[in-house]
């Protein structure tokens, strides 16, 4: 006897209804529906995501083929191609940025402590992604004369190392403007690259009690006021306090930064770093740069378990629902590995949980066991005749 329903179902109950109505009306979403609700758009999309459907073709007959599976979904029957086009076109994908806030919600109190390096601060890393377009399709994308493409700006949360922020902008848009766009938290650490280095943008984290770190570039004009003493085999070259010497620099950022000069044992290559904390320890310092590379596993992970190389629709609107139905959908990776005993590869859940997204398993003990068989039925109890 099946008790529960599809892997798929039980992985839309993550999503309330009456929380994603209340999205749908705040945005006006569903204010041209005729018939092809938000709902059944985004169940769509998310199986677009987890089924890794090609395109439109391939969305609407996989959903169609699944014939008596839908209605515990909340779909009433599969969408057309047009339908289900006209509809990433026209609705707004800030409904998606919506329902993404409110699982990441989920996600954090699940994620607490969830990070390899441990530091008693919040760590943030801060970077970009270039998603390639072709320009003859995507007109509106144009990032060089023969190429288009678009970008992704991202801060990861070391707690769990979750998405907390993103940006879909055009491929020409410099990566620090969008930095300007993030309110960080009092105390917290953010870790970028030489991008991102913006003396008036230092400045004003630097009064907010935000504290950063990120390379130093060559051309920076600075003057040392104090060299610290380093530990010998630290690694550790050069630990310097320095002032901004060019006439713009003291103006918007006159406070005294940090100049660590690291070089990797491995590699031999020396690193410069500039930070706004004096207190940490010039190795610390070194290992938070280096923990930014998981933003760079993060967009890794993101290319190549899920659909944001080739799109499904090319308007500008129908590329940013698919980018954040794809977030969502990373979401709901991590919460997925967050509830399970068994240390899950994320590769591996996303190729599991695609074969199975209409088997009708329990989700939680599955995550915990996939490879048990389950019972083919409830036991058969031997009737008790009496003869007279």
């Amino acid at each position: 006897m099946i008790r529960v329903a599809s892997v798929f179902s039980q992985i839309l109950t993550l999503f309330p209804r009456i929380e994603f109505h209340a999205a749908v009306k705040q945005h006006q979403a569903d204010r041209y529906a005729k018939g092809f609700t938000c709902w059944e758009q985004f169940v769509a999309m998310l199986f677009c995501q987890l089924a890794q459907a090609k395109s439109l073709r391939e969305i609407c007959t996989g959903l169609r083929c699944c014939l008596g599976k839908l209605q515990h979904l909340g779909v009433k029957e599969a969408p057309n191609k047009s339908t289900l086009a006209y509809a990433n076109e026209h609705r707004s994908w800030e409904l998606y940025e919506t329902v993404f806030e409110q699982l990441l919600g989920k996600c954090q109190a699940l994620a607490q402590g969830r990070r390899k390096f441990r530091l008693r601060k919040k760590v943030y890393s801060f970077d970009s992604t270039v998603i390639d377009l072709c320009v003859s399709l995507f007109d509106w994308a144009k990032f060089r004369r023969t190429k288009g493409a678009i970008k992704l700006h991202l801060l990861l949360d070391h707690d769990g190392y979750l998405p907390c922020f993103a940006v879909v902008s055009k491929g020409k848009v410099p990566d620090v403007k969008m930095a300007w766009a993030l309110q960080l938290p009092a105390d917290s650490v953010v870790v970028m690259d030489r991008g991102y280095v913006d003396y008036h943008l230092f400045g004003c984290w630097t009064e907010d009690s935000v504290w950063f770190v990120t390379r130093l570039k060559r051309s920076a004009a600075y003057r040392v006021v104090e060299r610290r003493p380093v530990v010998e085999g630290s690694g550790v070259v050069c630990d310097q306090l320095i002032e901004l010497t060019s006439a713009e620099a003291r103006i918007v950022c006159p406070c005294r930064l940090r100049r660590v000069v690291y070089k990797d044992a491995e590699t031999g290559q020396r690193l410069v770093f500039l930070t706004n904390h004096l207190g940490f320890a010039a190795t610390t310092i070194a290992r938070l740069y280096k923990e930014r590379w998981q933003v760079e596993l993060f967009f890794k992970a993101l290319k190549q378990n899920l659909k944001v190389k080739t799109f499904v629709g090319t308007s500008p609107n129908a590329v940013r629902v698919q980018i954040w139905t794809a977030l969502i959908a990373m979401l709901v990776l991590k919460y997925l590995q967050f509830r399970s005993r068994l240390g899950w590869a994320l590769s591996n859940l996303v190729a599991l949980v695609r074969w199975n997204l209409f088997t009708y398993r329990d989700l939680w003990a599955w995550l915990d066991d996939p490879f048990e068989v389950p019972p083919l039925g409830p036991p058969v109890e031997q009737l008790a005749l009496e003869f007279r």
